[in-house]
């Protein structure tokens, strides 16, 4: 990977161009921290209390009837935001959704195990699980790594 900068008082405005055959989780980190994104704090509610909640202490994120959960250590929490949301906010390098319901942080992922049909179940170090759909399996690989075989 290249890097050019180019520091001119004439300049009105920082501009940058990411120039790349595809976006690897190289760029994608790199194009989460130009668009800064990073949440410190999610508010979780649990018996009419609201907790502060650190991204890096949750498992994961799911939906249930239509409300957003977090597994947290401490037991689920009830979320304002959408799974999508949460997804766009938090680092694409730490948090990978695994399924349509289910947005997973990758530093809480105990192993995986192949399932029917090209699924996966992910096992989180908390000893739960989660299934991992056939739609986002490739994209998990890609993201942690696990592809290594050049495509042809």
């Amino acid at each position: 990977m290249k890097l050019i900068i180019d520091i001119n008082e004439s300049y009105d405005e920082t501009k940058v161009t990411v120039e790349c055959k595809e976006i690897d989780p190289s760029i994608r980190k790199i194009l989460d921290a130009l668009e800064e994104k990073k949440q410190d704090l999610v508010i979780g509610d649990r018996a009419d209390r609201q907790h502060l909640l650190k991204p890096i202490d949750i498992e994961y994120f799911y939906t249930e009837k239509e409300i957003v959960h977090a597994a947290h250590k401490d037991g689920p929490y009830k979320l304002k935001e959408k799974l999508y949301e949460l997804q766009d906010a938090l680092p694409s390098d730490q948090f990978i959704r695994i399924s349509k319901s289910v947005l997973a942080n990758v530093y809480k992922i105990s192993h995986f195990e192949p399932s029917f049909h090209g699924t996966l179940v992910v096992h989180f170090h908390s000893g739960s699980k989660e299934y991992a759909s056939r739609h986002y399996v490739k994209e998990i690989k890609n993201t942690l790594k696990m592809n290594r075989r050049k495509e042809k």
